[in-house]
């Protein structure tokens, strides 16, 4: 592809390169040669930008020149994402449904369905157009699916759950598995809570490898449009996750979370029960969350506290034992 018709596809300005360089891919700034296009969108990497071997490179409007040919975006992180579509198409799957899958007689399957094999397809379920349904994909009785859902191989929707449209679900994702409730009874032993209610998951979400979504007792537990879930993430039964929010690797969420709108939860962030993150919060890696946090606060730590006050306890940590020597020795004296 010519450098200025990536430059078109972007909305980036070519600026010293010439028009009819041809790119047949892209890489890191580092791994980067002739023919390839890669990026860089802070400042601190301008000597790898300068030393590049990559026949252009995608900057921010006001970073500083570079002898490669240059294209000017305003996130260039974000163009570098839209570049990396333009060379690698997703799979296509032709319509069709595989011998072996099967179908119940009930179920209302949209055109141009993909049905891979060993697809199971319960009672009453309803899918939308253009879904892709991979090898071993079980849809369990009284599902709704809207248009242009993905499942790739193993994952599992359970029964009565709703998804919207254009939902991506990667492999081993469970969607409406039982909530983990159980009431103990007088002999001490745990009595099961029957947990009938669904979850509904609405359009633009994509939900990574083997991240499970549990349904609830009462209500629903619901994913908002615009999610992004990792891989290995727990939703509890009964939580509400709103448009946008970002939930990183190994997130634990217990039953009747309520996660505000773009929220980001980073990596092994564990929220207690009925806790509340206000929108636009950060919770940062190895967090417990065991309290209510508030819009837009950056929290660190576990219990989690403001991020600044978690520096200062991060930056006492090594000189505690040093306090408390001086300390008794301080007690002593008096």
């Amino acid at each position: 592809m010519k450098l200025a018709e990536i430059a078109s596809a972007l909305d980036a300005r070519l600026e010293n390169g010439l028009p009819d360089t041809e790119i047949t891919g892209l890489n890191g700034i580092e791994q980067a040669g002739p023919g390839e296009l890669t990026f860089v969108s802070n400042p601190k990497y301008g000597a790898a930008a300068r030393s590049t071997k990559a026949s252009a490179v995608i900057v921010a409007e006001d970073f500083p020149a570079v002898p490669t040919a240059m294209l000017r975006a305003k996130d260039p992180y974000l163009a570098f994402a839209r570049a990396l579509e333009l060379f690698h198409q997703p799979l296509r799957y032709a319509p069709g449904v595989h011998p072996t899958a099967a179908v119940h007689s009930s179920a209302k399957i949209g055109r141009d369905a993909h049905l891979g094999p060993y697809v199971v397809v319960d009672e009453n379920v309803e899918i939308g157009d253009n879904a892709v349904l991979l090898a071993h994909v079980v849809i369990y009785r009284g599902v709704k699916i809207g248009k242009k859902f993905v499942a790739h191989a193993h994952a599992v929707v359970r029964e009565n759950c709703r998804i919207g449209n254009n939902v991506l679900l990667q492999n081993g994702v469970v969607i409406g598995s039982d909530g983990f409730g159980f009431a103990k009874a007088h002999d001490a032993r745990w009595h099961k809570i029957p947990q009938p209610a669904p979850v509904v998951i609405d359009d633009d979400v994509e939900i990574q490898a083997n991240s499970c979504i549990d349904r609830a007792s009462v209500g629903e537990t619901r994913i908002r449009r615009g999610v992004k879930i990792d891989n290995l993430v727990q939703v509890g039964h009964g939580s509400q996750v709103g448009e946008d929010a970002l939930l990183c690797s190994q997130v634990g969420l217990a039953g009747s979370t309520e996660i505000g709108n773009r929220v980001i939860l980073t990596g092994q962030v564990g929220v207690v029960g009925h806790c509340k993150v206000g929108d636009d919060a950060i919770v940062t890696p190895q967090s417990g969350v065991a309290s209510d946090i508030p819009a837009g606060a950056l929290v660190s730590g576990a219990p989690a506290v403001d991020h600044k006050l978690w520096l200062k306890y991060s930056a006492l940590l090594s000189r505690l034992p040093e306090m408390a020597r001086a300390l008794r020795a301080k007690s002593r004296k008096e």
